[in-house]
């Protein structure tokens, strides 16, 4: 049987990365974007992309590695520049929430009424984890959830929306392939860390970046990351499941860069924002049942209710409702406008969106992102 120069290519990076905790050793960072740029054009066999992905999970990745990885998968994404001058990326786990009703999804259209384009991105469905996703929930609520970056980026420079949400199917088709692959290798690879820093949408003069942690040592590697892929600033919080809102009901922090900070720590506070909430986040319904164990297949039923309950609790939060949904709306966009210089405080900046709430402009902002 022949062998490929790409399988013979693999094979090298495998016994290298593969063989043990005491005797793996590290790839550089060109090996690591040429490893990655076979897997995401198909050319790696399965087996071999499987073993690469996970044997740098059990080695743990290298800034290289993690830089080089990195490379191949913005070469891969479809990137086109709006016409908006800057643009905010949110970015949530692509694989979702599972304790709560995620509020995030609905953060792009407040932020937008806020005078902020936003853009958030995702999939329908990850794993291990196989939480409730941006897209679900936005497809259940009626928003345009297929566009294709060109489309998103029109979307953007609607004066009357502002927002946009492009699926990972059209921004990075090489990495949604990989979709299946990962629910079968079962813990969560380089991949997860990646995906969220691959923006569809540029800004004319800039884009930033707000993204979340749940692991300590991240945040630094995620900064190194966010510059590696262009983002004129970052905020990294630790929010609730990792994603970029922070508890309702206790302190949290954020590690951020900008054009004038490098790697800020700031101690956040829901006080600060007027929020006195009894829960960390978005309670589930009574009628929802806690999310199965990771690495099991979701109920598709069970999925969709999960959807439906966020698409409407988030309707009812645009539209003023007080509760869990709209102080979490409240308290992420605040952080949002803070680090972007908007605002000079968590307490102004949440004054400002309870007004932009108050005005009924994030509910018409969302409408207009809908089929």
């Amino acid at each position: 049987m022949k062998i490929s120069s790409v399988d013979l290519e693999m094979r090298s990076y495998l016994q290298r990365i593969a063989t043990g905790p005491e005797l793996s050793k590290d790839l550089s960072e060109e090996e690591a974007y040429r490893a990655m740029t076979h897997i995401l054009a198909g050319s790696a066999d399965e087996v071999q992309s499987a073993i690469f992905l996970i044997a740098l999970r059990m080695k743990r990745e290298t800034d290289a590695e993690n830089c080089g990885a990195l490379r191949a998968l913005l070469d891969s994404t479809v990137q086109v520049r709006s016409g908006v001058a800057d643009i905010l990326h949110i970015a949530d786990p692509f694989d979702g929430f599972v304790r709560g009703l995620p509020a995030a999804p609905f953060l792009p259209a407040v932020l937008a009424a806020c005078g902020i384009a936003t853009v958030s991105s995702g999939a329908q469905q990850v794993g291990p984890k196989y939480g409730t996703t941006h897209r679900q929930v936005l497809a259940a609520a009626g928003a345009a959830v297929e566009l294709v970056p060109a489309e998103a980026a029109m979307q953007l420079e609607d004066p009357t929306c502002g927002w946009a949400y492009v699926d990972q199917r059209y921004a990075c088709p090489g990495l949604h392939q990989l979709v299946d692959l990962r629910s079968r290798i079962v813990k969560r690879p380089l991949l997860t860390t990646l995906e969220v820093l691959l923006a569809p949408v540029l800004g004319r003069q800039s884009t930033h970046l707000v993204t979340g942690y749940v692991h300590k040592p991240y945040p630094p590697i995620y900064a190194m990351l966010a510059r590696r892929a262009g983002f004129a600033s970052a905020a990294i919080v630790r929010g609730v499941e990792g994603g970029v809102i922070a508890s309702l009901n206790q302190p949290s922090k954020l590690l951020r860069f900008t054009a004038d900070r490098d790697n800020e720590e700031i101690r956040l506070d829901p006080a600060l924002a007027g929020i006195n909430s009894q829960t960390r986040a978005v309670p589930l319904p009574d009628v929802l049942s806690p999310a199965s164990a990771q690495s099991e297949l979701p109920n598709e039923d069970e999925m969709y209710r999960r959807a439906l309950a966020t698409a409407q609790a988030g309707r009812l939060a645009l539209a003023g409702a007080p509760g869990p949904m709209c102080d979490s709306l409240i308290y992420g966009a605040a952080v949002c406008l803070l680090h972007l210089g908007v605002e000079n405080s968590l307490k102004g900046a949440s004054v400002t969106v309870r007004s932009v709430l108050d005005s009924g402009q994030p509910a018409a902002r969302f409408d207009a992102g809908c089929y």
